[in-house]
């Protein structure tokens, strides 16, 4: 970048170059793009929505990326993104876990799901041999999902059924 200097009156001005970046719309563009990812951030959690209970419970310390089974309104269970059916629920995980038992599960059952159908999925994974499941709820405040500790064992079976 060139700048004009004008000279004593005399002849012609010369150019000299500008040695100063203008660096205003470098940063305006950064604050942009800074105002964009805190946005988009939250809603990269999930793709399945749903409306989770409140609760006070303190949240989990997790030490891996946990896999979240997740029950919406309409009653559908999904496995991460993905609608399984409750058979083939613990193949699924047993295959993204590669046969991991110690692997964290979060199950999120939306507010409307009966409790019973909820209990029967843990139930199923936990009788997959999974013990790290846990409910995850809606912290009041509006913080992110705390997530309830649950005993890793097997529902009791009901008398009269064989």
């Amino acid at each position: 970048m060139a700048a004009f200097i004008a000279g004593n009156g005399k002849g012609r001005g010369r150019y000299r170059p500008l040695a100063e970046i203008n660096v205003t719309p470098l940063v305006d563009v950064m604050l942009v793009l800074l105002i964009i990812f805190m946005v988009t951030a939250p809603l990269m959690t999930s793709g399945v929505d749903v409306d989770l209970p409140k609760t006070d419970a303190k949240p989990l310390n997790s030490d891996s990326q946990p896999l979240t089974v997740t029950i919406n309104a309409e009653g559908h269970i999904y496995l991460q993104d993905n609608q399984v059916e409750l058979p083939d629920l613990v193949a699924k995980l047993e295959a993204i876990s590669q046969n991991n038992p110690e692997r964290r599960i979060f199950v999120r059952g939306d507010r409307a799901v009966s409790y019973g159908l909820v209990m029967q999925v843990m139930g199923t994974i936990t009788q997959g041999g999974f013990s790290k499941v846990a409910l995850l709820a809606e912290q009041p405040s509006g913080a992110p999902p705390a997530a309830t500790a649950t005993p890793a064992k097997a529902p009791p079976a009901k008398p009269g059924r064989g």
